[in-house]
């Protein structure tokens, strides 16, 4: 790196060219930004953590474009900047032109993503840019090839923007083994990642080290920005009791989008913005340019819409987390989260996407679907003001993405097992990892495992006469490069206008359900099922006819553990009750003379009859992924004490069991034992259990997504995932894929430990209230009973319909005038 002579304070000047182009600009250097070439300077990796609007990303750039300014000769590649998505790479390489053009550097700037055309990415082996911006799958592509080291022997400086939405799942696991791979072809590279505001710096720190320990990487924490406006809409009627869509607020939404120059409306599912753009559609009396922009939309359609926002044409899009993350649009006035946030962190991201401009505050409206999500949003609200943010569990690197890892490195050259062990703990998530685990994958990925090693399909590496270890032969390169990456979705069809075009995707189980006919959502418009041809949904426009919506899989977050805490502790308090509307604090006065309210340390459970049934309702709090694994497993122990359990339904608050005879003995029911046996017979038949393996099985490379010429059914990879899954469990039940299974259905599917962790601190504190009826807390539980096999706004039609009798039941002798309830 360039030694700086010039000094501002501590800090160092920027060489004149780059002052002189701040200034043109009307700019004045960050600290943060300044900061960050000391740290190159010094020739130290580090963390930026700095809200939006900080200018993050041109410090993340700034040290490496002055050392090229100095240094314009540099051969081969200098920076590969590292994004999550494909549009943001992409978005980035265009802003960066405009620097590198109007000082007249001597910089290449390039993007290659799964959209770059052949041709270039050739050019870019043999040729690199000094700046590449990419993917984590598309350096892991690059990795495989024979080429890598020369491509990636000069390279001083890798930037990993939007670190924080990499750092805990497989994709960021991904990232993490090509940075040490990256360390060892290049040693001297720097490494720096960006990050929005996060509840544990420190994880990032020790995830880019490559010591694992965070102390090689030094941290930068830009300035705050002005605090976020964010209120909480209250409806002009009453609060609804249950339902998830929040179809009751739109024309109230539409206002605030008509008022507004250009607004986001989020929302949590991508079945629930089918709902909330049709309906604004039909409310948009003044034709306002209003778009749809989630994941099932074809690419094609995405990028139109953030075309269209980005020239500032649109009024308003209504969207899922696919714009989370993405192309900065300054002119973004408000943000709109229809249904609660599900955590602090999430929140405060979304927030981020308005505005952009570090001294002006964003503007942001929550709008609650029900009375328990008007409680999940003023702990948000609180939670954002106060600065505390959601931390999620630490865990290691899955040894489903070290298989794919080490399969492609296979594909580049030999290695030998010693050195690439070496190398992997040089990556944050696997600096732990046991020799032993190592060399279970290395064998699953050479010859299949035990269970596995005499089918040659599954013999993909061979040993040369030095012992190193290589890819069996081309035909396995290529499946490799077909099918790596780490994101699996569910099975998916392809929806096609008949004689059109491909307007998206839906989920295989969603239409096998369907005949000819019968009427869907999709991409914002009403159409008429006609048949299934091959891996394609045949479809034509309709009029008319209450829709089926597509209700997408893994859409719905869980509340996280730091907002369940939160709403606790606004529940025990009744003091602080007063910025509630009045017909939430009413709900909340009654439950406290029916029944008693759930408080932070205990477990409340309610048990009543209704109708020729009794019911045990839970306040749990700890989200819907947990109360489905506590729910499966209290079922068990009731069956086995002779309750006779018929059902359960779990929301993201409250857990809800039905019986034939009344549960008694409750602290025996949520002993923590039932985390053995219990747990370990449920998961062994569990299709939970199934469907993770389907995902680990499909990352490790065992079953091919894709094969040339052909693209398999989601149904033809479940088949084999479930044929494998049955040999292994009886022939090598410790198989390495078993064991990325379970861990991975502990931390997802089935997040095993938020049960634990509830039935440790509530042990000794369970409460038991024996009521004669329902309680209005449970009313939204028992109003969730036998709905899942309702879509879309329907949903909250019929709950209308149901709650009158439930709210009356749960309400009489109240002896409180005037509920509004």
């Amino acid at each position: 790196m360039t030694q700086l002579v010039k000094i501002r304070g501590t800090l160092p000047a920027l060489p004149g060219a780059f002052e002189k182009w701040f200034a043109t600009r009307g700019w004045v250097p960050h600290p943060h930004q300044l900061q960050m070439v000391a740290a190159a300077d010094a020739g130290e990796s580090a963390l930026l953590i700095a809200p939006t609007g900080g200018g993050k990303t041109l410090a993340g750039f700034l040290p490496s474009l002055i050392d090229l300014a100095a240094r314009p000769t540099h051969p081969g590649m200098h920076t590969l900047y590292v994004s999550p998505l494909k549009a943001l790479a992409v978005d980035i390489h265009r802003n960066l032109k405009q620097p590198i053009a109007e000082m007249g550097l001597p910089v290449r700037a390039e993007s290659r993503t799964g959209d770059t055309p052949q041709r270039k990415r050739r050019r870019q082996q043999e040729n690199p840019p000094q700046f590449l911006m990419t993917t984590p799958e598309s350096l892991s592509l690059l990795l495989s090839i024979p080429a890598a080291p020369e491509m990636f022997r000069e390279l001083r400086c890798v930037i990993i923007d939007e670190l924080h939405a990499l750092e805990d799942n497989k994709r960021g696991d991904l990232l993490s083994l090509a940075l040490a791979r990256l360390h060892t072809l290049a040693p001297a590279c720097r490494r720096v990642a960006l990050s929005a505001t996060v509840a544990e710096p420190d994880r990032l720190l020790r995830w880019l080290s490559p010591n694992g320990d965070g102390s090689a990487v030094r941290r930068v924490v830009g300035r705050t920005g002005a605090e976020p406006d964010v209120s909480i809409l209250v409806p002009p009627s009453e609060m609804p009791w249950s339902g998830h869509m929040g179809t009751y607020a739109l024309p109230q939404v539409y206002d605030l989008v008509r008022e507004a120059g250009t607004t986001i409306v989020f929302v949590n599912t991508r079945a629930q913005a089918e709902i909330v753009f049709q309906e604004l559609w039909r409310l948009n009396d003044d034709n306002l340019p209003i778009a749809l922009h989630h994941g099932s939309l074809s690419a094609e359609q995405r990028r139109k819409v953030e075309a269209a926002m980005t020239r500032g044409l649109l009024r308003a899009v209504v969207a899922t987390s696919s714009l989370d993350l993405g192309v900065d649009w300054a002119a973004v006035d408000l943000v709109v989260q229809v249904g609660a946030p599900k955590g602090a962190t999430r929140l405060l991201q979304r927030i981020g996407r308005a505005n952009h401009q570090l001294d002006r505050p964003s503007r942001a409206v929550l709008v609650p679907a029900n009375r328990f999500e008007m409680l999940e949003c003023q702990a948000a609200v609180e939670a954002v003001a106060e600065h505390t943010l959601d931390g999620l569990p630490e865990r290691p690197g899955g040894l489903d993405v070290l298989a794919q890892h080490i399969l492609g490195l296979s594909c580049a050259a030999p290695f030998a097992a010693d050195a690439l062990f070496a190398e992997v703990r040089h990556a944050g998530p696997y600096a732990r990892l046991s020799r032993k685990d190592f060399d279970d994958t290395l064998d699953f990925v050479a010859t299949g495992g035990y269970a596995l090693g005499g089918y040659d399909r599954y013999k993909r590496l061979l040993v040369n006469d030095a012992g190193h270890y290589h890819v069996a032969d081309d035909r396995i390169a290529r499946r490799y490069r077909m099918n790596m990456g780490t994101i699996v979705e569910a099975p998916t069809l392809k929806v096609r206008l008949r004689g059109g075009r491909v307007l998206g995707e839906v989920e295989e189980y969603f239409v096998n359900g369907m005949t000819e006919g019968d009427t869907f959502m999709f991409a914002g418009r009403l159409l008429r099922f006609m048949r299934i041809v091959e891996t394609t949904v045949e479809a034509v426009p309709a009029v008319g006819d209450a829709p089926a919506v597509p209700a997408y899989v893994g859409g719905r977050l869980p509340l996280s553990t730091h907002l369940a805490d939160r709403v606790r502790g606004l529940l025990e308090d009744p003091r602080r009750w007063e910025v509630f509307p009045p017909a939430v604090r009413e709900w909340l006065d009654i439950q406290r003379w029916r029944s008693q309210l759930p408080d932070r340390s205990g477990l409340l459970v309610e048990t009543f009859p209704r109708g020729n049934k009794h019911y045990l309702v839970a306040y749990c709090f700890e989200g819907r992924n947990a109360h489905q694994t506590l729910g499966m497993l209290l079922t068990r122990r009731m069956e086995r004490a002779g309750y006779g359990p018929l059902g359960f339904v779990g929301t993201d608050y409250v857990l809800g069991v039905w019986s034939m005879r009344e549960p008694t003995d409750i602290d025996a029911l949520f002993d923590e034992d039932m985390l053995g046996d219990d747990m370990e017979a449920w998961m062994a038949e569990s299709s939970m259990l199934r469907r993770t393996f389907r995902n680990v099985a499909v990352i490790a490379g065992l079953i091919d997504r894709r094969i040339p010429g052909k693209e398999k059914t989601g149904r033809q990879v479940t088949f084999n995932a479930d044929l494998i899954y049955n040999v292994l469990r009886s022939h090598e039940p410790n198989h390495i894929l078993l064991r990325a299974t379970r861990a991975d259905a502990a931390a997802g599917l089935t997040d095993i430990r938020r049960v634990a962790d509830m039935l440790a601190r509530v042990r000794g504190g369970i409460h038991h209230r024996r009521l004669d009826r329902v309680s209005p807390l449970a009313v939204p539980v028992l109003l969730e009973v036998g709905k899942e096999s309702v879509f879309g706004a329907a949903v909250d039609d019929l709950l209308e319909e149901q709650a009158e009798d439930l709210i009356l039941e749960a309400t009489k002798d109240a002896g409180t005038p005037g509920l509004g309830l």
